[in-house]
């Protein structure tokens, strides 16, 4: 991903405005008023997003909850009355809270690393679970999206692709990466974890001019009294509710499950061609995982768009190892792929074959030719003709191509 240019407050705020809490509600507008913000305060050196292909080291998860524990900022369990009631009210059923923590815990282990790279305060590792509890939303028309709940122009100035094919807003990593660099920035002009919530609610810009009327909040109460809607003001609440089961889970008698070091998430880069069952294949895991994990992808056929791919540390390094054994060949085929070519019957999808002389007495696979219908891949084409995927990639200088529905390919050589 691209590092983030920062752009005028003004936009930032009315872009960011739309990140509200519950995901099933259209978020409130921001305000209209647009006077001149005050001189912004030195900001440190921000760190630049990197291209998430690297993977990030395993660790323990008991060791997870601790280090989450010490990165907290804000405010304990009994700063505030309605925290403790919002702390109940999400493990009101234990069982059911246990069941979704464990749901989530891989995505939640994966987001704590990023914000420690970022150097966030840990309670916004747990944002994801006010928003959305980690569930892939996904995004129709306008509304938000993701886990993170993004709209698609916020989408744009953190540098999330959007298209048909893909919704970067869906993409663990990238998403993830984007979210984290920006509140790395509020912080930097903020200087208050609380404003930094209200900010990622309510836009930036509004909690800036709020400041500016009333001043910098003092660290009592720990909900500061500005004047933001009710919803601003309950979604930094939920935050600090959630975050309190963490701090102390056998106050509201609930455990916090663990997950194995192999099982941590880390990204793929995808440096061949190759489909999503083809990936899921060399990665030793079920196609309909490897998609869960990758909600963004909305194809089978992977393209420039999608330059990663996330899943658990052990099938992430079975890929890695099969993409290296596979050298510049094309992985779309899975590895799993059957060995004897498919029994020679009539099929749609197979064009006539050319008869070549009169004096041939057999006919000659010379010349034939492929139309590619919408949905085809490489491999299901190759298996049909009994031929290879790198046969067909030389023959039609595919290399890094996609197919395109009415395309004419050549299935031998002349």
């Amino acid at each position: 991903m691209k590092p983030v240019k920062r752009l005028p407050l003004v936009m930032l705020a009315s872009l960011l405005a739309a990140c509200a809490t519950p995901p099933t509600t259209a978020p409130k507008p921001g305000p209209t008023v647009t006077p001149t913000p005050a001189p912004l305060p030195p900001a440190s050196s921000s760190p630049q997003p990197q291209a998430a292909t690297t993977p990030i080291a395993s660790v323990d998860t008991a060791n997870v909850w601790d280090k989450l524990r010490g990165s907290f900022a804000m405010s304990d369990c009994d700063a505030d009355p309605q925290i403790m009631v919002w702390a109940h009210r999400y493990t009101q059923n234990p069982q059911r809270f246990e069941a979704q923590m464990n749901s989530a815990l891989s995505q939640l282990v994966y987001v704590q690393q990023v914000a420690e790279k970022y150097d966030v305060a840990g309670e916004f590792v747990l944002l994801p679970w006010v928003e959305s509890q980690y569930q892939p939303v996904p995004g129709h028309r306008n509304l938000p999206a993701g886990m993170w709940q993004i709209v698609p122009s916020t989408a744009h100035v953190i540098g999330l692709h959007v298209d048909r094919g893909y919704d970067g807003r869906l993409d663990t990593s990238a998403s993830t990466d984007g979210i984290m660099h920006m509140l790395h920035d509020y912080y930097n002009e903020l200087h208050d974890w609380r404003l930094v919530d209200y900010a990622f609610n309510r836009g930036e810009y509004a909690v800036r001019r709020l400041v500016q009327q009333h001043g910098v909040p003092p660290k009592e109460p720990a909900i500061p009294k500005l004047p933001v809607p009710r919803i601003t003001r309950e979604h930094l609440t939920k935050l600090l509710a959630i975050s309190c089961v963490v701090r102390d889970p056998s106050r509201f008698n609930v455990e916090l499950p663990t997950l194995p070091p192999d099982q941590h998430l880390e990204t793929v880069e995808v440096s061949h061609g190759m489909t999503m069952s083809g990936a899921a294949n060399n990665a030793g895991m079920a196609p309909d995982t490897l998609k869960r994990l990758n909600p963004a992808v909305h194809s089978d056929m992977l393209d420039a768009n999608t330059p990663h791919l996330l899943m658990p540390h052990l099938n992430a390094e079975q890929l890695r190892g099969a993409m290296q054994g596979a050298g510049d060949q094309n992985m779309t085929a899975s590895t799993s792929a059957p060995a004897d070519p498919p029994a020679q019957v009539a099929s749609e999808d197979k064009m006539p074959i050319k008869q070549g002389s009169p004096a041939d007495t057999k006919p000659s696979h010379r010349g034939r030719t492929h139309t590619v219908r919408p949905g085809e891949s490489l491999w299901q084409i190759a298996r049909n003709y009994s031929t290879s995927v790198s046969t067909l990639q030389r023959l039609n200088n595919l290399h890094g191509k996609a197919l395109k529905p009415g395309q004419v390919l050549k299935l031998d050589a002349p």
